[in-house]
C-alpha cells in the first residue's frame, strides 16, 4: 500500500508530469492502486459528510454515514464509467497517440487529484457538520468543497494532456531501400507529399502547442465530466441526511441537482 500512497505523492507534487516522465507517452502510475487509493480517500471524505447525520435531532444515524462512505467512490467511478468514451472519442479526434490504457491511466491520476484534495477538505467538512444545525449551510459547503476539488483535478488533466501532445513522437527505424521507397523519393523530390502518419481529424497541424480548437474540445468534456457528476451525486443521494426524514440509501427521482442547490441557497438566506 505504500507505492499507491508514493504513486499519488508523485502525481500531486508533479514528478509523474514531467516531460522527462511523460517520455513514453503516458503517466506511469498503477491504475490498479491508484484505484484502490481512490476509493479509500473517497471514503474518508464521504464519512465526513455523513458526520451531520450523527447529530441530527431525532437522534444519531449512523447508517448514514457508511452509506455515504460507500456511496462517494461510487460516484466518482460511475461518473468515469459513463463518461471515459466521449473522452476517448474526442482523444482520438484531435489527434493524440494516447491508448486507451493510456488515457485511462491519465483519468484516473486526475480523479485522484481531485479526491485527494476531498480527503485533505474532510476534516473542515467533520468539523462544521458537528457544530452546525444549518443544513441548507452544509449542502453549499459541500458543493463548495466539490467544485475546488474538481476545479484542480481537470486543471490536472488539462495540463497534462497539453504536456502530452508537445512530446514528439519516437522516430521509427528507416526500412531498407526498394524500389518502392525510391519512387516516393522521387516523388518527394516533385513535390508530392511523402506518405507518413498523418494529423487527427482536428489535430493542429504544425510544431506549435496545440490549438485552441482543441483546448476548447477538452474544456467542453471538462464541463460534461462536471455536469454528469453533479447529477449522478443527484441520482446516488442522500450523502448529509436530511434532518427531518429517516435514513435511506436513495431518495425517489425528482427535480435536479441545480434546482436543490438554489433553493439551498434561497432558504439559507431567508
Amino acid at each position: 500500500m505504500t507505492h499507491w500512497f508514493r504513486d499519488l505523492d508523485r502525481i500531486l507534487r508533479g514528478e509523474a508530469t514531467r516531460s522527462r516522465a511523460l517520455g513514453r507517452g503516458s503517466v506511469d502510475v498503477r491504475p490498479g492502486g491508484l484505484t484502490a487509493l481512490l476509493v479509500a480517500l473517497g471514503m474518508v471524505y464521504g464519512a465526513c459528510m455523513g458526520c451531520f447525520a450523527l447529530f441530527k435531532e431525532g437522534g444519531p444515524s449512523v447508517m448514514q454515514l457508511v452509506a455515504s462512505a460507500v456511496k462517494l467512490p461510487a460516484l466518482f467511478l460511475l461518473t468515469l464509467v459513463v463518461t471515459f468514451p466521449s473522452l476517448y472519442v474526442f482523444n482520438a479526434l484531435v489527434g493524440s497517440r494516447l491508448s486507451m490504457g493510456s488515457l485511462l491511466r491519465l483519468l484516473l491520476a486526475a480523479l485522484g487529484v481531485t479526491v485527494a484534495v476531498l480527503a485533505s477538505l474532510g476534516p473542515i467538512v467533520a468539523f462544521f457538520s458537528v457544530s452546525t444545525t444549518s443544513y441548507p449551510f452544509m449542502l453549499l459547503l459541500n458543493v463548495l468543497v466539490f467544485a475546488a476539488s474538481g476545479t484542480l483535478g481537470m486543471a490536472f488533466l488539462l495540463q497534462t494532456l497539453h504536456r502530452l501532445s508537445l512530446i514528439p513522437p519516437e522516430p521509427e527505424p528507416e526500412p531498407e531501400p526498394t524500389p518502392s521507397t525510391a519512387i516516393e523519393q522521387v516523388g518527394e523530390q516533385k513535390g508530392e507529399e511523402p506518405a507518413g502518419p498523418s494529423p487527427g481529424a482536428l489535430e493542429h497541424a504544425g510544431d506549435g502547442p496545440p490549438s485552441r480548437q482543441v483546448k476548447l474540445i477538452f474544456r467542453c468534456w471538462i464541463v460534461l465530466f462536471a455536469l454528469v457528476g453533479a447529477q449522478m451525486g443527484w441520482v446516488l443521494r442522500p450523502f448529509v441526511g436530511t434532518p427531518d426524514r429517516p435514513f435511506s440509501w436513495f431518495r425517489e427521482r425528482d427535480s435536479n441537482f441545480f434546482e436543490a442547490v438554489w433553493h439551498a441557497f434561497a432558504s439559507l438566506f431567508s
